[in-house]
């Protein structure tokens, strides 16, 4: 799975002075109706720190920065996960290496005990953008555990097959369209099936309908156009190339609830999004948010 960013807030956080600091267990609240800060993005300084939409710093010293001496990858980064609506916060605790989920004002929750930091490096999690679902990839490659934490139910890899490719959640977050071997699936929050289709082609995003794909279209790994694949009758429209500025890429694709697609382009300095047209390729830019060494932002997990 590509990340998902939804961090126009990151920018009101270089112009709001930065208050005292905060604990993890602390309730936030800005703004004059006491609206709750949400997290723009987390540092190390030199434990996991959060900084907040109102400038205030939240730390996190109980999670895990690298991987300890026991661990399969001793020393190796321990991730540190924020979901894409910028409310909850997973990393693996110190006390017993369980990774685990936070709200801000809220207390920890296990993921799964099937999740440890004795594997990092060898898995990794990935959230979706509720902060209600996690998944694990695997070095094999493929997925590991389901873990559904608004059930609390955990499973393995749906149909017992660990080959599958993740392409994403629906944005309602109840689909989740993964594929495997030239065949689409989507499955419910349950891992029940709800509609297959055989296909060559590799959607990156599940619109709200869960019927409409959005698939890239590449050369060498460079992706500069885009197609829409109905997974009921498999027919999918002619490729557009998307009208990106000069040397830029589409990095990611989504939906947002209105079924637009959005196009995620990234540098090493920033990351721009874009509406784009599937008829037309011509796009709207909706924002940039800089990338900077050593942060973490809401729904990225390649920085």
């Amino acid at each position: 799975m590509r990340s998902r960013t939804a961090v126009a807030a990151l920018l009101l956080a270089a112009v709001i002075p930065i208050g005292p600091p905060a604990t993890a267990g602390t309730t936030v609240k800005t703004g004059a109706a006491g609206t709750a800060a949400t997290i723009a993005y987390a540092k190390l300084a030199p434990d996991w720190q959060l900084v907040l939409t109102d400038g205030r710093k939240v730390n996190v010293p109980q999670a895990f920065v690298k991987a300890p001496a026991d661990a399969v990858n001793s020393g190796y980064p321990v991730p540190f996960v924020i979901s894409e609506d910028g409310r909850h916060f997973f990393y693996y605790r110190r006390s017993d290496g369980l990774l685990v989920e936070r709200m801000l004002g809220g207390g920890e929750r296990v993921v799964s005990r099937r999740i440890t930091v004795d594997n990092v490096g060898e898995e990794w999690p990935m959230v979706s953008a509720d902060g209600s679902y996690v998944i694990t990839r695997t070095s094999a490659p493929g997925l590991g555990v389901f873990v559904d934490l608004r059930t609390g139910k955990t499973a393995g890899p749906p149909e017992k097959d660990d080959t599958w490719a993740v392409a994403g959640f629906s944005p309602d977050q109840q689909r989740l369209l993964l594929a495997k071997e030239r065949e689409l699936v989507v499955f419910d929050r349950g891992l029940r099936a709800r509609k297959r289709l055989k296909s060559s082609l590799e959607p990156w995003a599940l619109a709200n309908d869960h019927v409409t794909a959005a698939v890239p279209v590449c050369k060498k790994d460079r992706c500069r156009g885009l197609r829409l694949l109905d997974l009921r009758t498999g027919r999918a429209t002619a490729p557009v190339t998307v009208r990106l500025p000069s040397g830029r890429y589409i990095d990611d694709l989504n939906f947002d609830r209105a079924g637009r697609v959005i196009v995620r382009t990234a540098t090493r300095t920033k990351i721009t999004f874009y509406r784009a047209s599937a008829k037309t390729g011509k796009v709207k830019k909706l924002r940039t948010v800089t990338r900077v060494k050593g942060r973490v932002l809401p729904g990225d997990d390649r920085l």
